[in-house]
């Protein structure tokens, strides 16, 4: 079983994945990071079956760095959903299908707008406020539709994504951990959701906070 969750803001993402690993009743492991940045400004978070979810985060992952060599900028993130939601659709309909669903967080610095998009093992996508995966959709999507308007700022984005995690851990019989990444003008950075001031904690910690996300040199490329 499996939680995630996306919260857009007036100029950020949030993204949370619970960091467990196991099968049926049992937890192989709780540091496992479902979250994958695929360039300065955009990450997914996934789940789904185990082979399959890894396999799929590192092939977006290796597409995505390609196209940031050969055309020496990195894709905007809805551009990015496209791709990713076409790769779906085409192996849906292959002899290996990837049963994976998605988040895919980002912030377009050219307009200065923050995107979510929803995407499902089926192919389906949909551009959203907020989302959740697994668990979280049956148990959390009210409480966002409660406290969620348009245009948060980010603390007020992440007490709702607390909200949404006290929501899980009373009402389910189930305990997770979540790993919580912010998206803005600035990049990925790493959120602690047990501290009492999570962006105070960010903006101290500054370059420490930074998620390391892929940054092949730009002087290596296709040329005819």
């Amino acid at each position: 079983m499996e939680c995630s969750f996306g919260l857009t803001g007036k100029d950020f993402v949030l993204l949370a994945a619970d960091t467990s690993a196991g099968r049926s009743i049992i937890q192989m492991k709780d540091d496992e990071n479902k979250i994958k940045a695929l360039g300065p400004h955009i990450a997914m978070a996934y789940g789904g079956e185990a082979g399959d979810t890894n396999n799929f985060a590192d092939f977006v992952d290796r597409n995505l760095r390609l196209y940031q060599i050969r055309n020496h900028t990195p894709l905007l993130p809805a551009a990015a959903s496209a791709w990713i939601r076409r790769s779906l659709a085409e192996s849906l309909r292959s002899r290996h299908p990837y049963s994976v669903n998605l988040m895919l967080a980002g912030f377009d610095i050219t307009d200065s707008t923050s995107h979510l998009y929803w995407i499902d093992y089926l192919g389906t996508k949909a551009i959203v406020p907020y989302a959740a995966h697994g668990l979280g959709q049956y148990l959390a999507l009210s409480t966002m539709d409660k406290w969620w308007t348009e245009g948060v700022d980010k603390r007020e984005g992440i007490e709702i994504l607390k909200k949404c995690v006290d929501e899980v851990g009373k009402r389910s019989t189930l305990k997770f951990k979540f790993n919580c990444i912010l998206i803005d003008a600035s990049g990925i950075h790493h959120i602690n959701l047990d501290s009492s001031d999570p962006i105070a904690e960010m903006e101290q910690a500054g370059k420490a906070a930074e998620v390391i996300n892929p940054n092949p040199p730009l002087d290596v490329g296709i040329t005819a």
